[in-house]
């Protein structure tokens, strides 16, 4: 298990580039599946789970060719369906959230699909049902191993297009639904259908292999079902949640940051909500540059009330970044209350923050009420562990703010989700050791 030796109170200088978006790379690599012609896709993260999940189509029978780090030709020809039932295949999937989307393209090319319960971080219950009652009335059937803990899917002859509205607009059910509706019989119309740009990227990826699909951008899609898809180019869209940690490192460490080619237009309302916490920002085209600023005010709304950040489909805000939002507040000056509606357990890192010092009252598994000090108050160093992703992320922003040196621990966690970021944010100012 790695760690990360972090000393605090180092202002950072400088620029910085964010990586490929992690929730997009795992949607768009899933639909090489989709067709037997050539697939280039740019600006991949390297990063774990988009490594894990590469491997995973290789075995699977995909060939893959890497151009450079960042970009990656797909083939996915020859495919191997008889590897679903391996062992080897079960334990791989189980590991890696991102491969419950290999479902859509695999029903909708072949006929058959198997699902290990997928892994991912451990940040409460996340069902599946959306997927399968969705691909249910497309005309799949499915039965669960309960023992096992695995799903088989198969269809008996093609799926067919139907109306489907969506119990949650679930961003990942959304994919797996257009993934196999794209080559279903006849039209599909899925309303609740997730919108967040990243499932914009897939759908437009998917038209230029061939696909038909209207109302791109909104939570009402039309699907006219093509019996086969061609090869295409696709270049991914910087990712939102690794450009509001880089603002959220800026603010807590008072620094100056030019971060580049953060895709403004596709961050939805992030940068106004990292105003309402009183960091000063300017956009400069495509960039977005934050100031050396010693204290930051929390707004309040006009009635004078105390400031929610509350998590919500897009263009609501990510549930992704209200970890960031709690840990920068908490040197911020005035409160605010962090509502986590979404996952039960994403919240109970905030124990830690106490031990460092911060002000926080856990009101329940999914609310926070944050009371800034403005600094007066600053987080001491500890020694942490990083439970998921963006968890990880906020004990290291707040390791980065503190007084003395912290340590956290499973930093794997947070290599899952960003690339190389300790010699990223080291070449900046950062003081960050990996052991």
């Amino acid at each position: 298990m790695s760690t990360f030796v972090v000393e605090g109170g180092h202002r950072l200088e400088g620029t910085i580039y964010p990586q490929g978006a992690k929730n997009e790379a795992l949607e768009v690599i899933c639909a090489v599946l989709l067709t037997p012609e050539k697939v280039v896709i740019e600006n991949i993260p390297d990063i774990l789970d988009v490594r894990n999940l590469i491997s995973l189509l290789e075995a699977l029978g995909v060939a893959t060719r890497h151009i450079d780090r960042h970009t990656c030709e797909f083939e996915a020809k020859n495919i191997d369906l008889s590897y679903l039932d391996t062992d080897e295949f079960r334990i791989t999937a189980q590991t890696l959230r991102g491969s419950v989307m290999v479902i859509g393209p695999l029903l909708a090319r072949f006929g058959r699909a198997i699902l290990p319960k997928p892994g991912g971080d451990k940040i409460g219950r996340r069902r599946l049902d959306t997927h399968f009652l969705g691909l249910q009335k497309l005309g799949a059937d499915f039965t669960y191993d309960s023992a096992k803990k695995v799903y088989q899917i198969q269809v008996g002859d093609r799926l067919r297009g139907t109306y489907i509205l969506l119990d949650e607009a679930s961003i990942t059910g959304t994919a797996n639904l257009i993934m196999a509706a794209v080559l279903a019989e006849g039209v599909t119309t899925i309303y609740n259908a997730a919108c967040e740009p990243y499932i914009q990227q897939l759908c437009r990826m998917l038209v230029r292999m061939g696909a038909r699909i209207e109302g791109i951008g909104s939570n009402l899609l039309t699907i006219t079902g093509t019996t086969a898809l061609g090869g295409a180019a696709h270049r991914m869209l910087p990712d939102m949640i690794e450009v509001g940690s880089f603002i959220g490192m800026a603010a807590m460490t008072g620094s100056n940051v030019l971060l580049k080619n953060v895709g403004v237009k596709d961050l939805g309302i992030i940068p106004d909500t990292f105003r309402r916490l009183g960091i000063d920002m300017r956009v400069e085209g495509d960039d977005i540059r934050i100031d050396q600023k010693e204290i930051h005010e929390i707004e309040t709304f006009i009635d004078g009330s105390i400031m929610t950040f509350a998590d919500a489909p897009w263009p609501g805000l990510s549930p992704d970044l209200l970890s960031v939002f709690l840990v920068v507040a908490t040197q911020a000056r005035g409160s605010v209350l962090i509502h986590q509606k979404m996952f039960e357990s994403r919240l109970f890192f905030v124990d830690k923050l106490i031990d460092m010092g911060a002000r926080i009252i856990l009101c329940d598994p999914h609310r926070a009420a944050v009371i800034g000090s403005g600094k007066f108050n600053s987080l001491l160093a500890a020694d942490m562990v990083s439970p998921d992703i963006r968890a990880g992320v906020a004990l290291l922003i707040a390791a980065m703010g503190a007084r003395g040196t912290s340590r956290i621990h499973n930093i794997d966690q947070i290599d899952r989700g960003y690339e190389k970021i300790d010699e990223r944010l080291n070449r900046i100012g950062a003081r960050i050791i990996r052991e």
